[in-house]
């Protein structure tokens, strides 16, 4: 099946407006019309004046039209014919950006339409295309996007944010455990949809500020702890602040600097099942003591010397 050129059957150029095209078409139409010229070649004539119209005058069909001539002008230029064109690729790759809706003057074509115009704008069967009205399809809206920043404190207790869209304000809830670049999706609060199509969800990227003491990886938590020499050497207790208010923990005796404690349970909330915890691991760092008296001195050198 060949191109077949709307513009030259209208005789217009490419870039014609839509007011040159229309005023063509009337005189064409008045020219060519069955009515006042009888005879197989008038009558299609007409047809083709008509189609080319219908085409030509709806934004969306002449920009789908004009992309198919561009194609089949570089088909041709690389040998290709009608009969080698491939139909199923290009319709494909146009399927995606219909829009299903006609515009256009109304006008009287007879009952047949060019297997052409039945090719690229299929969907019409065998019925007038020229004077029926497609009803666009309802298409869901797009999603929205939004990103929010808390603190881990609000991310192990829980928070909640009031955030505005294009559209309303709203509360939203950040369960305990809600982690970092997590996406946390509401239905029906993104972008409002055309032809009655429902909205688009919103999606909420969650960013959990660094904190200045605590490293978080998955639901385990980690901190360093500054003991005292002695407390390291002979044992004892040492108290520590976290997310759940202070707590003592035991060192044991003769600990070693960067020695790691496990704290079962007192982790960040699993998101899933928040009365369960992860563990928090505390990293021991000694403090050695400062300004020693002489005996202090003293004693340390009797120490070293064994």
């Amino acid at each position: 099946m060949e191109f077949k050129d709307y513009y030259k059957i209208l005789g217009v150029d490419k870039k014609a407006s839509a007011a040159e095209i229309k005023k063509v078409y009337r005189e064409l139409a008045k020219k060519h019309h069955p009515d006042a010229n009888k005879g197989s070649d008038t009558d299609k004539k007409f047809k083709d004046i008509s189609e080319a119209y219908a085409v030509l005058s709806d934004p969306e069909k002449r920009r789908k039209y004009d992309n198919l001539g561009s194609t089949w002008n570089r088909h041709r230029e690389t040998g290709g014919t009608g009969d080698d064109f491939d139909w199923t690729e290009w319709m494909a790759k146009q399927q995606s950006r219909r829009t299903g809706h006609s515009t256009g003057d109304h006008f009287d074509t007879g009952s047949g339409i060019s297997d052409f115009f039945d090719r690229v704008f299929g969907g019409f069967g065998r019925r007038n295309p020229f004077t029926q009205t497609q009803a666009p399809t309802a298409q869901k809206g797009k999603d929205a996007e939004l990103e929010i920043e808390i603190t881990l404190e609000e991310a192990y207790a829980g928070t909640s944010k009031l955030i505005g869209t294009s559209s309303e304000k709203m509360e939203v809830k950040f369960k305990p455990g809600t982690k970092d670049e997590q996406i946390l999706k509401i239905p029906g609060k993104g972008n409002i949809a055309s032809h009655g199509g429902v909205p688009g969800d919103l999606l909420i990227k969650v960013k959990v500020k660094p904190h200045a003491k605590y490293e978080r990886k998955g639901d385990d938590l980690y901190i360093e702890a500054i003991v005292d020499l002695y407390t390291m050497i002979l044992g004892g207790q040492s108290q520590i602040d976290t997310f759940g208010g202070k707590i003592k923990i035991t060192i044991p005796k003769e600990s070693q600097s960067g020695k790691t404690l496990k704290l079962k349970g007192l982790g960040m909330p699993k998101y899933d099942n928040p009365a369960t915890k992860g563990d928090l691991f505390v990293k021991l760092q000694v403090k050695l003591p400062e300004n020693l008296t002489a005996k202090q001195k003293e004693l340390f050198e009797q120490l070293r010397k064994g």
